[in-house]
């Protein structure tokens, strides 16, 4: 896995440039977003009470570090209920993949230099 896998999900360029650069934050950030998904994941379902409640914080953490598109899907969720969810599951789903594939190739690079 490396940058070649990196879909789109993630616009990285957005969060280096919010982070100033700074890797240290980049990688802490990103490592909580995954760590956080886990716990999402499972609450968004429409068997959850506070499906809503986790969607919306979702939105903001998606929109923080550049998954555009998961935090769209978020908001239509909010909008459109929960039959919109699967594709809140999907695009936080492909978000997790690339900031996977950046975490990696960002591993890798260190190993060289």
């Amino acid at each position: 896995m490396a940058r070649r896998d990196i879909t789109g999900a993630v616009d990285f360029p957005y969060l280096e440039q919010f982070a100033a650069g700074d890797e240290e934050v980049i990688d802490e950030v990103l490592g909580l977003f995954q760590e956080q998904a886990q716990m999402w994941s499972p609450m968004i379902s429409s068997t959850s009470e506070t499906w809503r409640d986790a969607v919306h914080t979702v939105k903001g953490a998606a929109r923080g570090v550049g998954a555009h598109a998961l935090g769209d899907a978020c908001e239509r969720a909010e909008i459109q209920g929960v039959h919109a969810l699967p594709d809140v599951h999907a695009a936080l789903d492909a978000a997790l993949f690339d900031i996977a594939a950046y975490r990696h190739e960002r591993a890798l690079r260190s190993l060289k230099g």
